[in-house]
């Protein structure tokens, strides 16, 4: 085979723009043909429905809560007591404050009679402080409530008979009653 012999033949006439071409415009393609498909339709169905009934239940839960909000606020029912802008709402809760201050807690030091029972406390347990009206009573009275431990001894002897202390915070008139009890009687705690 020589090497001038190609696949395609020589061109018969003018020249081509490009050696090995075939002459004249390149032939367009067969139609092939495009299936016929329906036409879409979209249904406003379900779909549509349940998306306005989605939003006009909205809207009505909507209005409700802006009637409740503003029946509330009409009648001073909210926390802050409304009062409608005439400062009724300022005055009363001024009122309240100043009727109960906060109270300020104070550290106490209290004996306890039983040694054993201190061991068991730990600092941020919460005790009711109980004491004794002598070694003659019988009946004993509650002088603290849900006190909260604050310190406890390290090492608590059990031979001397003396108790341990235990340092408690409490209100300070609390404090007061705790101090003048434990002149005249023991204390005992108990867990709350």
């Amino acid at each position: 085979m020589r090497s001038s012999d190609s696949l395609f033949p020589p061109p018969s006439g003018p020249a081509a723009p490009f050696a090995g071409a075939p002459p004249g415009p390149l032939p367009a393609p067969a139609p092939c043909g495009v299936p016929a498909f329906p036409p879409l339709r979209v249904r406003g169905g379900s779909g549509q429905r349940l998306r306005r009934a989605v939003w006009r239940q909205r809207r009505s839960m909507a209005a409700g809560l802006a009637l409740t909000a503003a029946a509330l606020a009409v009648s001073g029912f909210a926390g802050g007591g409304g009062g409608g802008g005439h400062g009724g709402g300022t005055a009363q809760g001024a009122a309240r404050e100043r009727a109960s201050p906060p109270v300020r807690l104070v550290s106490a030091p209290v004996r306890i009679a039983d040694a054993e029972t201190v061991r068991l406390l730990r600092p941020g347990d919460r005790v009711d402080v109980v004491a004794s009206g002598g070694a003659g009573a019988a009946e004993a009275r509650v002088l603290a409530r849900g006190a909260r431990v604050e310190r406890v001894p390290a090492a608590v002897g059990g031979a001397g008979g003396a108790g341990a202390l235990i340092v408690l915070a409490v209100p300070r008139a609390t404090a007061a009653d705790l101090a003048g009890a434990g002149i005249s009687g023991g204390f005992a705690v108990i867990l709350c």
